[in-house]
């Protein structure tokens, strides 16, 4: 549907319109108070920031439909740009992704070579989204219980397994709903965009500069949307397919398929390089090295603290980043050699990261459960799971039992929240020109997802960075994508047609 987004009197906000039109088919615009200039300050010891970096808060309503109702404050953070003043464009904001990821960090970004032309520009300004860190937080359970291990991950889960999962599942989602109250249903893409516009206000900015990481890349689509004429640029990193019909379920099982791909390979990769690691001189006898060593932590946890479920969630991280492919290879050929402390130090859950993790996945879970409809019933998740599984093992169940809370997840009466997801795109000549960057074998966004919102954002250009899956590609290693960022927050310019990037180099085996 279309939705539309103009500014109101001074000292108001007129918020877009909601997911979907009400059942009648008329429009509904949000009129909301402004928010306060930012007064910035020394950052709290908690966010462990450098001198340099000031933090301060938006204060936002929790609920869009009554926005004289409770608030909720955003902590922000910025450092400021380190160029002149003449060189200054604004504020570059910043999402990580998620959902339940916090940009707090980001303003230290600056500091790092690929980004310093940038860093001369804009303020770098991260935030804590809803439900994240100190932003009005979410939790849904006690975070010793979600770092629980040693714990399974078995590729074809029995029936017993299957139905301690649904329980599992269900006790989590009423935990959610018991810890938050009638304040969960309004942590979801829809409010996340309305408090990046009032973000946008309370900076200062006439136009929002807005740099999304993946699910950073649906918010900031969803924005694009409702907002289309406060956008100044956007760069969408590692890109989410925003059709409604594929917003979450069905993107989770295309996700499990190019996970698969990747997984891939890092196999053929570790193959490759069989004088290093002695792990199998083909893809398949390395998955046979990394299923023989899953089999002997089911027997035995390596330190009490690595099962099945903690090495898959390890490996999992080979799918995501080319980083991490010489120190898993190692820490498994280690481990199968009689020495389990690299596998140990890499797998075991760590305490201290316990309760941001927890936060974290209740954020996820809150987001991508209340931003859609769900299967309800356990035959169409234990059906479409099963059929996955057959081509793409390695992630399927994890991820199904990842999601399946969304299953039992609370739904109060219709509200303006709780609606379809919402269909982004654009009309042509609305939104300025915005930069989409891809991987082609990204596993954790599949590629067709920015095909999918290149065609739904008229004017976008896409680059593409050829047979290569590290997720998140902007500023890192491949320089040609690294201009193309860089011209394009710099000046403005987009490529006169969608480009292409011969991938990054392979890492060289070894340790690190």
């Amino acid at each position: 549907m279309k939705a539309v987004a103009l500014f109101g009197a001074i000292g108001s906000l007129v918020l877009g319109t909601l997911a979907a039109a009400p059942a009648d088919g008329a429009e509904t615009g949000l009129r909301v108070p402004a928010p306060k200039k930012i007064s910035w300050g020394r950052c709290a010891p908690v966010e462990h920031l450098p001198a340099g970096v000031e933090c301060g808060k938006v204060s936002v309503p929790l609920d869009y439909a009554h926005p004289e109702g409770r608030k909720i404050d955003l902590t922000v953070s910025r450092r400021r740009a380190s160029g002149p003043a003449r060189e200054r464009q604004g504020a570059l904001l910043y999402n990580p992704g998620g959902p339940g990821g916090s940009a707090m960090a980001f303003p230290m970004y600056g500091g790092l070579p690929e980004w310093r032309r940038t860093a001369r520009a804009y303020d770098f300004v991260g935030y804590a989204p809803r439900g994240v860190g100190r932003s009005a937080p979410l939790s849904c359970e006690d975070p010793e219980q979600s770092a629980k291990a040693p714990s399974d991950s078995p590729v074809h889960p029995s029936e017993r397994f299957k139905q301690q999962k649904i329980k599992e599942a269900r006790e989590y989602a009423e935990g959610c709903a018991r810890r938050a109250g009638s304040a969960l249903q309004h942590y979801n893409t829809l409010n996340n965009a309305r408090d990046l516009e009032m973000l946008r206000v309370a900076l200062g900015e006439k136009k929002l500069t807005f740099m999304g990481a993946s699910y950073g890349t649906y918010l900031g689509a969803v924005y694009a949307t409702l907002f289309p004429g406060n956008v100044r640029r956007m760069v969408f990193d590692s890109v989410v397919n925003p059709d409604p019909d594929k917003v979450w379920y069905q993107n989770n099982l295309e996700q499990n398929i190019a996970f698969e791909g990747r997984w891939h390979d890092w196999r053929a990769w570790v193959a490759k390089h069989h004088k290093t690691y002695r792990l199998g001189t083909t893809a398949e006898a390395v998955g046979t090295s990394y299923y023989r060593a899953a089999a002997q932590l089911r027997r035995k946890p390596a330190g009490g603290k690595v099962g099945p479920a903690q090495l898959q969630s390890a490996f999992l991280m080979a799918g995501y980043s080319d980083h991490y492919w010489p120190i898993r290879a190692a820490a498994l050929s280690k481990y199968l050699k009689g020495d389990p402390k690299p596998l140990i130090a890499q797998a075991a859950p760590d305490p201290a990261d316990a309760a941001s993790k927890e936060n974290g996945d209740a954020v996820y879970s809150a987001v991508e459960c209340n931003d859609a409809d769900w299967p309800r019933d356990w035959a169409t998740w234990d059906r479409d799971n099963t059929i996955v599984s057959q081509v793409a093992p390695f992630e399927t169940w994890d991820n199904a039992w990842m999601n399946l809370p969304c299953a039992f997840w609370p739904r109060p009466a219709r509200t303006l929240q709780q609606q379809r997801p919402l269909d982004v795109r654009t009309a042509p000549g609305v939104l300025p020109p915005v930069l989409l960057l891809a991987a082609e074998r990204d596993g954790a966004t599949p590629y067709e997802g920015a095909r999918e919102l290149h065609r739904r954002l008229a004017g976008s250009t896409l680059v593409t960075e050829r047979d290569a899956g590290t997720h998140g590609i902007a500023f890192s290693e491949n320089d040609c994508v690294n201009k193309y960022t860089e011209d394009y927050l710099l000046t403005g310019r987009v490529p006169e047609r969608d480009a292409f990037c011969k991938p990054h180099k392979e890492p060289e085996p070894g340790e690190e």
